[in-house]
């Protein structure tokens, strides 16, 4: 939200923990979705617990504690109306043309549209982010997506990730409206994680068809360093302050 971008943590705390509040209380009844509150909640927390992953609706029912008393196609309207209301967005998955026998998993990934509902829904702040470098990437990543969302509807792009049965996965493909892509990987930093990125980048170019490949525009890596270059192999690595430049 804009308007607390320069508060403090206390008062963004307070000010998200309501938001979800008003968001289980009265946004969902308003658009005429008889819902109980305390389910919502719980669901909210369990897609915070969720973000950037393909949890099935059998999973976020158990981890919102509400498996025994509700079915998966209420969970399934719920979702609906989050995302109707523009709490919620799903990441589909890309289905491109592979070379190899491996099958792509289809169900979404779960991203809030703003990722610190996310942190309050879970209660974090900026200092238990950092010593849980592992949940840190996974808001980082659905906040590099958020940015990312925005710059491709500009020009009539569509995002997508990419995952398959091997184990390979892509975190956000980029398609335009004239078939042409980009992929991204999202890392935090760290020479390590950013070899690694380039390194799954590059078996994720040899996995797709060429057909699709004749369409590729770049290979890309987003961190949240201060600097911006393109690598030897032609992967680029893109601080995320430079996504807008």
């Amino acid at each position: 939200m804009p308007a607390i971008v320069d508060d403090n943590e206390r008062n963004a705390f307070i000010f998200y923990d309501e938001y979800i509040n008003n968001i289980s209380r009265v946004e969902l009844k308003q658009i005429g979705l008889s819902s109980d509150s305390v389910r919502v909640r719980f669901l909210i927390n369990a897609l915070a617990r969720n973000t950037a992953t393909q949890a099935s609706l059998e999973t976020l029912a158990k981890e919102a504690e509400i498996q025994t008393d509700i079915t998966t196609k209420t969970i399934r309207k719920y979702l609906d109306r989050l995302s109707q209301i523009f709490i919620l967005e799903e990441l589909p998955a890309w289905k491109p043309h592979i070379r190899s026998s491996a099958h792509i998993r289809i169900k979404p990934k779960w991203h809030f549209l703003d990722p610190a509902v996310s942190a309050a829904a879970l209660g974090v702040n900026s200092k238990s982010l950092l010593d849980d470098l592992e949940t840190f990437g996974l808001f980082f990543e659905s906040m590099v997506l958020r940015d990312i969302r925005i710059y491709a509807d500009a020009i009539g792009g569509e995002t997508f990730f990419y995952r398959d049965s091997s184990g390979l996965e892509v975190d956000i493909i980029v398609k335009l409206g004239n078939g042409k892509w980009a992929a991204f990987e999202v890392k935090l930093g760290g020479s390590p994680n950013l070899e690694k990125a380039e390194e799954n980048l590059q078996a994720f170019k040899k996995a797709v068809s060429e057909n699709n490949l004749k369409d590729l525009i770049s290979l890309n890596i987003i961190t949240g360093g201060q600097f911006s270059y393109t690598k030897q192999s032609g992967v680029n690595i893109i601080s995320i302050g430079h996504l807008c430049r």
